[in-house]
């Protein structure tokens, strides 16, 4: 598990920790905010974890998939015969979360007309399947979460002031990974748990480094992480299955950065291959001999083990002068 680090909207506080468990320990609406992959729904779990409803159960719902026509009943439920196909009672997700949580997840992309039936949920606090007569009282937690800056959408007219300040009455922002006081404590629980699944493929035989180095956690940092730990976390996994195979870091951390992706452009507008290249160490003319006797001569090989290019690892033996064996 993540540890968890979080800041309070409005200033930081010493112990940044606390923050989750104050929020634990209530039963008001917490606000998380933060980019996409920052760890909001960890977060979410932690405060429902920790708090008195930990026994009940924790229900997510990602605002974003939830189609129009259908909200009322995904939210609310229905009764048997509402409509064509409702064979049988449905709950809906606020009674699900009866005693619990209810996590909604990307909430600043919830439907106008959708924000309305879920004010007047929590204004009731009761529910009216589709179908139903007579209101059901209903008793949760809700939080939740969002990328985007809702006094903005606000502003634009796409998020209700009213239901706002409904949910803005705990915010905390989860900071995004480039930004953490803790990369390294997070980086080496990301590594343990991958390398945890990459030995157990591996039946039980572990054929690299427990820990990682002080020069891989030095390229780690290096990165932008647009994706935040939700990114760092599949390099991790993908390096600690390809680590035994001489692949390394820097060249999955090359290819991962170097070639555009969908990010937005200004998360991550400069690419990391040239920063990458300064913080690499250059090989020595023995490092370069050696890797090439390894790889057997061959060049584009040894090239990509040192993170030089092959023309770089051309100039450095001409002007070393060696010879390869053939």
């Amino acid at each position: 598990m993540v540890r968890i680090s979080v800041y309070y909207v409005g200033g930081t506080m010493k112990d940044q920790q606390k923050m989750l468990e104050i929020a634990a320990l209530s039963n008001i609406p917490v606000l998380l905010q933060g980019e996409s992959g920052a760890g909001k729904e960890v977060a979410a779990r932690f405060i429902h974890n920790h708090g008195p409803r930990r026994d009940s159960a924790f229900v997510a719902l990602n605002c974003s998939s939830i189609p129009k026509s259908l909200a009322e009943s995904i939210l609310e439920g229905s009764v048997k015969g509402a409509f064509t196909g409702a064979v049988d009672e449905k709950l809906g997700l606020v009674r699900s979360a009866e005693g619990g949580t209810l996590f909604l997840d990307e909430i600043g992309e919830l439907p106008l007309e959708t924000q309305s039936k879920l004010l007047r949920i929590l204004q009731e606090k009761a529910v009216t399947p589709v179908g139903a007569a007579q209101s059901i009282p209903v008793n949760f937690r809700l939080i939740c979460a969002t990328n985007r800056n809702l006094k903005m959408e606000i502003a634009d007219g796409n998020f209700r002031a009213d239901l706002f300040f409904r949910i803005n009455v705990f915010p905390i922002e989860i900071p995004p990974l480039r930004a953490r006081r803790d990369f390294d404590v997070v980086a080496s629980d990301l590594w343990r748990e991958a390398r945890s699944l990459a030995t157990a493929r591996t039946d039980g035989r572990e054929d690299h480094n427990r820990n990682l180095s002080v020069e891989e956690m030095d390229l780690l940092k290096a990165c932008p992480w647009p994706g935040n730990i939700r990114q760092l976390k599949n390099i991790l996994q993908r390096y600690s299955v390809l680590k035994p195979y001489d692949v390394s870091l820097t060249e999955i951390l090359t290819q991962e950065f170097s070639v555009p992706k969908l990010y937005e452009k200004n998360i991550c507008s400069i690419y990391v291959t040239d920063f990458l290249r300064k913080r690499k160490k250059k090989p020595t003319l023995t490092d370069i001999e050696e890797t090439l006797l390894l790889c057997k001569g061959n060049k584009c090989k040894a090239a990509r083990k040192l993170g030089i290019s092959r023309g770089s690892l051309c100039y450095q033996l001409q002007k070393g002068r060696v010879k390869i064996a053939s």
